[in-house]
């Protein structure tokens, strides 16, 4: 029984953690069983692409805590762990690291060879996070670790690409697309973040065919762009050139004829009118060009360099040649003005390079068939996002959703199966790999050599990690899923492209709820980033502070809604908090020994809160309280786990715990032990409700109840093996006790009076005092009858109780509707404290009269600010609140 005198978590945590996993006690049953609930929930797959990271641990935590509430609940309950290949970002990583250890490109070791090193390193980081998710108490069923490459989904990938392709729903064409000249791929609309940036407007002008001395001048943000213009266009309700309809123009620097057109892309209260037309640069020329049957002269390759379209600016950087562009045109004349101008430049979401928009042959994926049923799914309430607010979100994405670009110019990833024939030219897509044409049977084929976007991957993990499309027995037992917790960061990436690829594929609904979870932010709630320095590794504070530390600290801020504040203040408080547990069940374990119980002997644990024992018929006050608190408590953890208000979850634990169980009721229990009587009962009520309370607080702090609860329990064939298959207690109706909650509620009322008046008196708290106990109701009279051993105890006061009318004894008191209490104070006290109340008056009056001069200066009233006033007033009212209460102690005195 015997607990090492200091709590160091770093001792058991691992033990418990392997332990777990080694007895199967997170497996999930591959089928459903009869009378019971279920709850599923599929893990977000962490990239493969480093370690996790403290926002992962807040989320890791969330889910394990639902989960562990689930299975202690008596829910057939799966979580379902795994990781995700991450394409893009795992690819870019990979080559960073080739490229500073062996000064190599994937490029010099060919493609097979480069993909075997990425899978190389996914063994080591997707082990990596495998084993903090196990370290940090993950209740995952790791016989279903899943990978989005794995033989599965990958078969479930190749499935849903070529149904949605024999839909009519993927299609190839060259369409204008987003292009990362750093990462050599095209990026879908989410992958590209949008910064406002200050730049230039620059007019330029062109000369009109024909029209000597006449020119169109047009403003661009993008001046080396203009070297591939096809056209220039004008409102064709703009009177302003009417003459030009129909006429040509001189592009400069190129010395080619290009057209003039009449077209809604150009704004007549827009700069001067007229746009430079650049099909190939620009998507809304690119939809003008389509209209007009306009050339596409692209002169930005695929590196960001100027092809040799661009004549004698080939071969620069794109913001090289800008800069060449420009001082040729300013050396002709034709650079008429340049003004400042807020843009928004588009970078990729990996590396931060500017984007570029290129007219590219990619893959892309019709979006508006399946997201009109995801919309209504929601709609119609068969989806609910936590908070609500997220859904009004989820809706301006799904209703202005366009085509996804779903192929990818990388390696790394799930190959697109699409096989194109030499001979032929035909393009056939194939659920399983094809060595000939279908349409002319040569052997002249070759797969496609793009990949997918990792996130069509992604968008089938409730199903595929379940066996789809095979209808397996774990489908029809898990899907659609109960819940999914994640971060806003990825509510479009994934969350919406599941809805709508699980409505298509299933037939259904992925899950029924999302709730979606705040960022972690330090102390002064700044973002956490690797450039500003603030992040936090979850590996350095859960060894420093303990798992279950780091856990709760993070839950004591998780309101829905809102962002997590995460300071070292929070991990000291919380650590203190296991500590102060951990004290108590020392003093429970020492108490077990002296009386020779080996251990809580029980033959099965309670369900519903209920106390254990009564004492010669009678339920001692305290246990009346603190079950009627411990039932409260449970039903209040109940309604908040159901609403996700997981903070509320960790205060109240810590409100019962540390507030009442251990500052109170193990109080009152080391006295009625220490008396002598009835030891066993009391104990083992206390042992009971320690019990249900690490039941109560499993699934928020795992290691440190298992620790605790292993060593309560008496061994028995018919008790759980471990405290995560124990019953999750459940609030009884019967064991409400409103009025001995009362009583003992009044009965700490007094303790705290008593002990306030002592330290009003700066009494010495080792010295016993004697007191008058004068009580005003009848459970007041009740307490100084039955309890007054208890209350002397509690507050090393020797009370005698008065009758109702009589005569106050003379001494520093405090009066309540319920009860007077007078202390009596020797002589040598009196005068004490007569005198220490003296001087205490004399100096508070001086200080109130130095506030009311100062605020009487008009002079320093009109040049003091605002909140130093306040301040000089808030503090008077405090000094004279203090000096009316000064006054009346020592008017108690008699003085």
């Amino acid at each position: 029984m015997q607990l090492d005198k200091v709590y160091e978590p770093q001792r058991f945590e691992p033990h418990w953690a392997q332990w777990w996993i080694d007895r199967g006690f997170f497996h999930a049953p591959s089928s459903k069983h009869e009378g019971r609930d279920m709850f599923s929930l599929v893990i977000p797959p962490p990239n493969v692409t480093g370690n996790l990271h403290i926002g992962h641990m807040l989320e890791h935590t969330e889910i394990d805590v639902t989960t562990r509430w689930h299975r202690m609940k008596g829910d057939q309950t799966l979580w379902l762990p795994g990781q995700d290949h991450a394409g893009i970002a795992t690819q870019m990583v990979v080559e960073r690291a080739l490229k500073a250890s062996e000064n190599i490109t994937r490029h010099d070791l060919g493609r097979e060879e480069f993909v075997k090193r990425v899978w190389q390193w996914k063994e080591q980081y997707g082990g990596t996070i495998i084993n903090q998710m196990k370290r940090m108490g993950d209740s995952c069923d790791w016989s279903r670790n899943r990978f989005t490459l794995d033989e599965g989904l990958s078969r479930a990938v190749r499935e849903t690409f070529v149904r949605l392709y024999e839909k009519g729903l993927i299609y190839r064409g060259e369409y204008m697309v987003n292009w990362c000249p750093q990462c050599h791929t095209a990026l879908s609309d989410l992958e590209v973040v949008h910064e406002e940036t200050q730049g230039n407007l620059w007019h330029i002008q062109y000369p009109v065919k024909d029209m000597p001395g006449r020119f169109v001048t047009v403003a661009t943000t993008r001046p080396e762009t203009m070297l591939g213009d096809t056209a220039v266009c004008v409102n064709p309700e703009d009177d302003r050139y009417f003459d030009l309809h129909g006429k040509s123009v001189i592009l400069p620097l190129t010395g080619r004829e290009i057209p003039v057109i009449c077209d809604e892309l150009a704004d007549p209260k827009f700069g001067t009118g007229v746009v430079k037309v650049t099909p190939a640069h620009d998507p809304n020329d690119f939809e003008a060009g389509k209209r007009h049957n306009l050339p596409h002269v692209k002169v930005i390759g695929l590196n960001g360099e100027m092809t040799a379209e661009a004549g004698a600016y080939a071969g620069l950087d794109r913001f090289e040649a800008r800069k060449r562009v420009l001082a040729d045109l300013d050396a002709q004349g034709l650079l008429v003005q340049t003004a400042a101008h807020q843009l928004s430049i588009g970078r990729c979401q990996r590396c931060k390079t500017i984007v570029e928009p290129l007219v590219s042959k990619q893959w892309f994926c019709r979006m508006k068939p399946l997201a009109e049923p995801a919309i209504k799914a929601v709609e119609e309430g068969r989806i609910v996002f936590v908070p609500e607010n997220w859904s009004k979100t989820y809706y301006e994405w799904m209703y202005n959703i366009r085509d996804w670009c779903v192929s990818r110019q990388l390696w790394w990833g799930h190959r697109i199966p699409a096989w194109h024939c030499g001979e032929c030219g035909e393009v056939s897509v194939s659920r399983e790999d094809l060595t000939a044409c279908p349409k002319c049977a040569s052997k002249n084929i070759t797969q496609d050599p793009d990949v997918l976007d990792t996130w069509f991957s992604s968008g089938l993990w409730p199903f595929s990690t379940l066996g789809w499309p095979d209808k397996t027995p774990e489908l029809a037992a898990y899907y659609p899923t109960t819940l999914l917790i994640t971060g806003f960061d990825i509510l479009f990436f994934w969350v919406a492209r599941m809805i709508m690829l699980g409505i298509e594929c299933m037939g259904d609904v992925p899950f029924r709820t999302v709730y979606i979870h705040g960022l972690v932010r330090d102390a002064e709630r700044q973002k956490m980033s690797k450039t500003k320095g603030n992040t936090v590794d979850p590996l350095i504070v859960t060894e420093q502070y303990g798992t279950d530390a780091v856990r709760f600290a993070l839950l004591r801020g998780a309101a829905p809604g809102t962002d997590i504040v995460l300071s070292e203040e929070r991990m000291v408080s919380s650590r203190a908090f296991c500590n102060k547990i951990w004290n108590a069940a020392r003093f429970i374990f020492l108490q077990m020994e002296k009386v020779g119980v080996d251990g809580l002997e029980l033959k099965s644990l309670a369900t519903h809160v209920a106390p254990a024992e009564r004492i010669e018929g009678v339920l001692p006050l305290e246990d009346r309280w603190i079950f009627h608190r411990l039932n409260e408590t449970a039903a209040k953890i109940h309604a908040a786990q159901e609403n996700f208000r997981y903070h509320e979850v960790a205060d109240l634990i810590w409100g019962f715990l540390w507030d009442e169980f251990c500052d109170w009721y193990l109080e009152v229990k080391k006295f009625r032990i220490q008396q002598g009587e009835h030891t066993n009962a009391h104990l083992r009520n206390l042992l009971t409700v320690f019990e249900f309370a690490l039941r109560l607080l499993h699934p928020v702090m795992p290691f440190l109840t298992e620790e605790l609860w292993q060593r309560l329990l008496k061994k028995c064939d018919s008790l759980p093996e471990s405290i995560c298959l124990a019953a999750f207690p459940q609030a009884l109706e019967s064991t409400a006790d409103a009025q001995g909650a009362a009583a003992f509620a009044l009965l700490q009322e007094m303790t705290v009076a008593a002990r306030g008046l002592r330290a009003d008196q700066k009494l010495d708290p080792k010295a016993t005092q004697d007191g008058f106990l004068y009580p005003a109701n009848e459970t007041a009279a009740m307490l100084g009858a039955t309890e007054l051993p208890l209350l002397q105890a509690l507050t090393n006061t020797k009370f005698e109780v008065g009758a109702a009318g009589t005569e106050r004894a003379a001494g520093a008191s405090r009066a309540t509707n319920d009860f007077e209490m007078v202390l009596k104070l020797s002589g040598a006290q009196v005068d004490a404290v007569r005198g220490r109340l003296v001087k205490e008056i004399e100096q508070l009056q001086k200080v109130i009269q130095n506030s009311q001069k100062q605020l009487g200066s008009e002079a320093f009233v009109a040049k003091a600010p605002a909140h130093v006033i306040d301040g000089i007033r808030s503090k008077m009212a405090d000094y004279e609140a203090q000096l009316v209460k000064s006054q009346a102690a020592l008017a108690d005195l008699g003085a």
